[in-house]
Parts: C-alpha cells; structure tokens; sequence
C-alpha cells in the first residue's frame, strides 16, 4: 500500500483549504454574492479531517500497522474516511448544516472510531509496552472524548437552541479536545516513536511523569474554554494549574531533548531539526498564551474577539501542528518539502497572524484599523496558496529535480 498517495490526497485537502481561505479574504475586500458562514464551516472542516486527520493517521499506521496483514481493512477504511470528507467538502459551501452535511459528518465521527478499534485491535503486544502506544492510545481516547461535542451539539439545538451557552461549550468542547488532545499529543506520540526508532531512551519514571502532568493539564486547561461565562474563581484557578502542569511537562521533555541533543542531530536532518525547533518554539509560545489567558479579566478581553481567538487557533492549526507534519512526514519519508517552500509558508504565517493579532488589539484599544488592512491581509493569506501549490508539485517531481525547488 502506498502510504504516499495517502499524503498526497491530504495535500490536495490542504490546497482547497488555503484556496477556501483566501476567498473567505476577499469577503472584505470585494463583494461576493455567497454565503460566508458555509465556506467557513467547509474552511474548518476540511482543516481539521481532511488535511490534518488523514496525514496524522497515515503516520500513525506507519508507525504502528504497516507491519500488519491488514492492508485491505485499512484501504476500505481509509476511503469509507474520504467520502464522508469529500461529502462535507461539497454539502457545507452550498447548504451549511443541513441534512446531507450533518450525514457526512456523522459519518466521518463512525469511521474514527472504527480507526480506533483497528489501532487497539492490531498493535503488537511488544508496541502495547512502549511510550510511543500509551501517547497515542490517549491522543485517540481524546479523539473520541471530542466527539461528545458534535453528538451534544444535535440535543441541545433540538432543545435549548444556538443561542444557549451550553451550544457555544459544546463547539468549545470539540475543538479543545482536537487541537489540545488528539493533535498535539498524537504528534507528541510520533516524536517518541522517532526516540524509539533510534533507540533514544527516555527513562521510565521522568516518562510517567511527563505524560501525568501532559495529559492532566489537557483536562484541565478545558476550562479556559469556558472562562468567557465568567465562572466561579476555582474555574481560572483549574484552568492556570492546567496551564501549569503542561509548561512543566513540556519543561521536562526539553531537558530530554537537550541530554540527547547529539543523537538527534544524528537521527534527524537538518531540515526536519528546524522545522521541529520551529514547531517547539511556537509550543512554548503557546503554552504561555494558555497560561495568561487564565487570568480573570484577560481571559474575558480575549473570548470576547475573535480575531485573536482566530489568530490563537491558526497558532496552533498551522503552526504547530502543520509544522510539526511537516518535519514527520518528510522523515519517514512520505512527503518532501524544500527550504524554498518552507520559507514562504513562514512568512505567510508570520504575516497572517501579526495581521489578526494587530486587528484584536486594535479592537481592544478601540483605535481605528489601517487602511487596506483586509487587502494585505488577503494577500498575506495568497502566499500559504503559493506554498502549498509548491508543496503539491514537490511530490510529483523526482528526487534529483527536487533538491534545489
């Protein structure tokens, strides 16, 4: 089974994105008779199952199931996957939630957890025991866990209605166990297999300890998601210790990663070492975002504008995350990425989030907004368009040709 077509239907998911994206820019910039809502939820969607889902399964099938006779379990599954992404891909521009992209949907949540059920089922004995499984088993227990949300989403719109709270927790609650829990600790799991791979140790004590203080703080920093309602105190309080527990997590992982900094440099290649110091950096970064967001008061200017929870969710979608896939996918050798490409979807970031945050403080300080602000913005957003169009045509070409794009 070729995991790199795989990969390459991914990127063709990425592509539309950023093209779905740039047209959500020129909404500002000059009119367009459609319905901005649709292309947005098909925006969303297609981010978060078509590109990121389907390149961190494939990683996860190559790590742990490629070894196993189940080829033709896995190619029905993986296409079943694609038709409800392809189902949503065409139902949410022209019709927003309805009956056929709810179905889609719905359909896309069954195939997940048949996904889980082949991941649970057809690991080794040997791979139950190391550190890369325990992560990834509960990357996709969080998967499962985020998928209350979109079920809770249906009683509460047939009872309480979209403008309930509990509707706004509900979208809140689905995205936080995505970003928080499936992605970033599903990626933290294929940077373990990486250590294992190469036999880096990790001993089994600062292990234990690491992922108690990781997965505890994922539970727990939930509740930034429901600061906006202005909770009782104890709610910034589990949020701050949630914020608390990861930077420390992720503390200890760093000094790991520095007592073995020689074996790494060996293991990785010196793209896929700043592409992942990259992805650490903005890591960080976010870890402290989460932790100052905490703060009563702070936390309240912040749910309130969306252009920096907007800006926070592009931090991670396609920073973090997408940076990290970058650098895993071009190490196990399922996608290649040149130093030309990645320069220009940097700057693209870069540009795109200093834009939105500069458009939240400006709403914050209540001062007026620069002129042609959603013209540069929607340029700074074409250039993830040209990006990821290199991308795409780096895996059509041959090893030789490619070296110097």
């Amino acid at each position: 089974m070729n995991l790199k077509i795989h990969i390459k239907i991914a990127l063709a998911y990425f592509f539309i994105v950023a093209l779905l994206g740039v047209f959500m820019r020129m909404f500002h910039v000059v009119d367009i008779e459609f319905n901005y809502k649709n292309i947005l939820h098909a925006h969303s969607h297609i981010a978060l199952l078509g590109w990121i889902y389907t390149a961190i399964t494939t990683l996860i099938y190559q790590l742990f199931l490629s070894d196993k006779q189940i080829d033709t379990s896995y190619k029905r599954l993986f296409w079943s996957t694609q038709i409800s992404i392809l189902g949503m891909l065409f139902t949410f521009p022209f019709t927003g939630y309805a009956l056929l992209s709810i179905f889609f949907s719905t359909y896309f949540l069954l195939n997940t957890y048949v996904f889980v059920r082949l991941f649970l089922k057809h690991t080794s004995q040997e791979q139950k025991k190391t550190n890369s499984y325990k992560i990834i088993r509960a990357a996709l227990w969080f998967m499962v866990l985020s998928s209350i949300g979109p079920w809770a989403l249906g009683i509460i719109m047939n009872t309480l209605g979209s403008t309930s709270p509990w509707y706004r927790n509900a979208i809140y609650f689905y995205l936080h166990f995505q970003y928080n829990g499936w992605f970033l600790v599903a990626l933290i799991g294929i940077l373990f297999g990486v250590f294992e791979r190469y036999s880096i140790p990790f001993p089994k004590k600062v292990f234990q300890l690491f992922i108690k203080l990781f997965i505890s703080g994922v539970i727990l920093t939930f509740f930034l998601s429901i600061l906006w309602m202005k909770p009782n105190f104890s709610f910034y309080i589990l949020a701050g210790i949630g914020s608390i527990f990861q930077i420390t997590a992720f503390g200890i992982l760093g000094k790991q990663l520095k007592i073995h900094k020689e074996q790494l440099k060996v293991s990785l290649s010196k793209m896929e070492g700043i592409l992942l110091k990259t992805a650490g950096l903005l890591f960080i970064a976010k870890l402290f975002f989460q932790l100052i967001g905490s703060i009563p008061g702070i936390s309240e200017m912040i749910s309130n504008n969306l252009d920096i929870v907007i800006a926070y969710i592009h931090w991670i979608f396609l920073g973090i995350v997408t940076i990290s896939l970058f650098a895993f996918l071009n190490h196990f050798k399922l996608f290649k990425i040149s130093k030309r490409v990645y320069l220009i979807y940097l700057i693209a970031f870069i540009l795109t989030e200093s834009l939105l945050f500069y458009k939240g403080m400006v709403i914050w300080l209540n001062v007026a907004l620069v002129e042609n602000y959603y013209l540069f913005l929607c340029i700074a957003s074409s250039l993830f368009l040209i990006a990821i169009s290199g991308l795409v045509l780096l895996q059509f070409q041959n090893k030789k040709k490619s070296i110097d794009y």
